[in-house]
């Protein structure tokens, strides 16, 4: 398992770390999937949380779970994509790239868990 706390993280060190954990432990996953939502997830909370942010990866013989917890109670909304600049793209790319996608309340904000399940063939 890896967790990833902020202040002492960035987006950048999130996904060094995500790359060297499916690498060690899920080389079936799509790499560049896990590494897109990593980076979105962090990004969000960085961008739209005023306080701290955990990023935790584990995985076992069935599935991948990419987990941030952060300080914001609020949901993450999916918004129309601004192809001007204003973004929108994110959440939606978030849900088409992983498995599963689950948002749950928490006592101090809330957990996004990103779940990519191992093919029958790699277990």
């Amino acid at each position: 398992m890896v967790v990833l706390d902020s202040p002492l993280q960035d987006t950048a060190t999130a996904r060094d770390a995500a790359a060297d954990y499916v690498a060690d432990h899920c080389p079936w996953a799509d790499l560049d999937s896990v590494l897109l939502v990593v980076s979105e997830l962090v990004t969000n909370a960085v961008r739209h949380t005023s306080g701290w942010w955990r990023l935790t990866l584990r995985a076992d013989a069935k599935e991948l779970v990419v987990e941030i917890d952060d300080a914001s109670y609020e949901p993450p909304v999916a918004r129309e994509p601004d192809f001007g600049g204003g973004g929108g793209f994110g959440w939606h790319m978030v849900q088409r790239l992983a498995g599963r996608v689950e948002v749950r309340p928490l006592p101090e904000g809330k957990r996004v868990r990103a779940i990519w399940p191992c093919p029958a063939e790699a277990r």
